[in-house]
């Protein structure tokens, strides 16, 4: 069992192999994205939003296919149409009514957190 589990680890496809580059649209270009540079993400229609300190870029994969890629250490669904890269929190406010909002490092705007994952950020 232990040489089958190592075999495992070792196969391509395996759930050990995570997204390192993403390439996106900015306009009429297409460009290459580190996954450790990016913000967040946000579903937007047919499209999912990358936003870097750069600015912003689209990619046609859909935001539930990108989190089965991404390490799940690093990236977090903190809303159903929103994945946040951990790193890149700044801070986090819980106002009266118990919503959360993220501010990033990299980026001005905030970013909302739904109840269904405030319990992330319990301890912060």
């Amino acid at each position: 069992q232990e040489v089958l589990a190592a075999i495992a680890k070792l196969a391509p496809g395996t759930a050990t192999e995570r997204l390192a580059w993403i390439r996106a649209s900015r306009g009429p270009q297409v460009q290459l994205i580190a996954v450790e540079d990016v913000s967040y993400f946000q579903a937007n229609d047919k499209y999912t939003c990358v936003f870097t300190a750069d600015g912003e870029a689209l990619i046609r994969t859909p935001l539930k296919e990108l989190y089965e890629q991404l390490d799940p250490r690093t990236f977090w669904q903190v809303h159903r149409g929103t994945i946040v890269n951990v790193r890149d929190i700044a801070t986090t406010v819980r106002d009266l009514t118990g919503r959360v909002t993220l501010t990033m490092k990299r980026r001005p705007e905030p970013v909302a957190v739904s109840r269904a994952y405030a319990h992330l950020f319990r301890q912060m």
